[in-house]
């Protein structure tokens, strides 16, 4: 149908330039975090590239709903404001064929924020912390700052030097500790540490005269190695370091947990093409103006709408990886109050058209004046 493609197009054009314009400014900051890392030795620029590649395929997820939501918002505005959509509701093209038109983008939207939460975010999210830990392997000592705690990328891994002999390539009084599981935490304090090798060649770290310990949750019993030296081969590590990472894991395995915690990750992966859909229909009756009015008047009522929405469902999530609510409802009351919002917006008309007495059918919503 014409009109519907029309209308296709009047929120599919802001949609790729909004899309473009969140993506630009999403992988700025995500690098500038890398940046920071790559300037203290901590990553290299290949990784830097490649992580702020995958955290913007990573932040697709809510970043398509957005641009979804915004260009619904600016599309239909521009037909409210240029009395097209009084027009079309003269030729029988009411504000319900519109939202049904809505609603088939806002399905193929939510089909592919679909995809890449439940199949590209956990590959992505492996991805990154392998190559992090990895990054373990090309650490340059000589760019690190005494007397500073370096969290290496997004991985568990902290190191701190009181001190660093850049004659000598050394690290002096120094603390690293790691998580390899997730009940489990494991600590090394050393009086001195360095790069090597081992006997195969592969990139090691080597503390001198030191305590190591494994501290349990506490249904096992903690340990304490006194030593020497300990050598702790990095690249092995850094393919077994990874550990376990709710987000990098299969949503099936999720799914078969009973940690709060992964079902909060669970139910996220879940919410996600939820709230695209609802979105996607929220938008509609939110971008109601009158003619002349601005195509972009109702703007800042919807983006209150959509940080509502996004801290409700943030907060949800938090809850239940708190365990603070129950696996049900677990995230899906934050959705519940939205979508009330929309019912009531979508009835919004008809019950100011039983007020005035006026036919439904023959009454155009939210519109001052009629086609000529």
């Amino acid at each position: 149908m014409i009109i519907r493609r029309y209308i296709f197009l009047e929120i599919l054009r802001p949609m790729a330039l909004v899309c473009l314009v969140l993506v630009v400014i999403f992988a700025s900051f995500s690098s500038a975090a890398y940046l920071a890392d790559a300037a203290h030795g901590l990553l290299s620029g290949r990784a830097v590239l490649q992580l702020t590649a995958l955290k913007t395929l990573i932040g697709l997820e809510a970043l398509l709903p957005t641009a979804f939501y915004l260009a619904v918002i600016i599309g239909l505005g521009r037909l409210y404001h240029d009395s097209e959509m009084t027009a079309l509701a003269a030729s029988g093209f009411s504000e319900f064929q519109v939202l049904k038109t809505t609603a088939i983008l806002a399905l193929g939207v939510a089909i592919l924020v679909a995809a890449l939460t439940l199949h590209v975010r956990p590959w992505a999210y492996h991805t990154i912390y392998e190559t992090e830990a990895r990054s373990l392997a090309e650490l340059d000592l000589d760019k690190l700052e005494g007397g500073r705690f370096y969290r290496l990328g997004n991985t568990d891994y902290v190191l701190f030097a009181a001190r660093v002999d850049r004659d000598e390539n050394r690290l002096h009084d120094v603390f690293f500790r790691s998580t390899p599981a997730r009940d489990s935490t494991q600590i090394i304090r050393a009086r001195q540490a360095y790069l090597s090798r081992t006997e195969a060649g592969q990139p090691a770290m080597v503390f001198l005269d030191g305590f190591g310990y494994s501290l349990a949750d506490g249904t096992q019993q903690d340990l304490t190695l006194r030593f020497k030296t300990l050598t702790l081969p990095l690249e092995g590590f850094a393919h077994e370091g990874v550990g376990y990472k709710r987000k990098a894991l299969p949503l099936a395995r999720l799914a078969q947990s009973e940690h709060s915690g992964d079902l909060a990750e669970y139910q996220w992966r879940l919410s996600m093409p939820v709230a695209t859909l609802i979105l996607g229909l929220l938008a509609v009756p939110l971008s109601r103006s009158r003619p002349r009015h601005g195509r972009f008047a109702r703007l800042f009522a919807a983006l209150l709408v959509y940080a509502l929405y996004y801290n409700l469902l943030t907060l949800a999530k938090t809850w239940l990886d708190q365990g603070k609510v129950a696996p049900l409802p677990g995230l899906w009351w934050a959705h519940v109050i939205p979508a009330l919002l929309l019912l009531a917006l979508l009835l919004q008309p008809y019950v100011r058209l039983r007020r005035t007495g006026r036919r439904p059918e023959t009454a155009i919503p939210s519109s001052g004046t009629t086609a000529s």
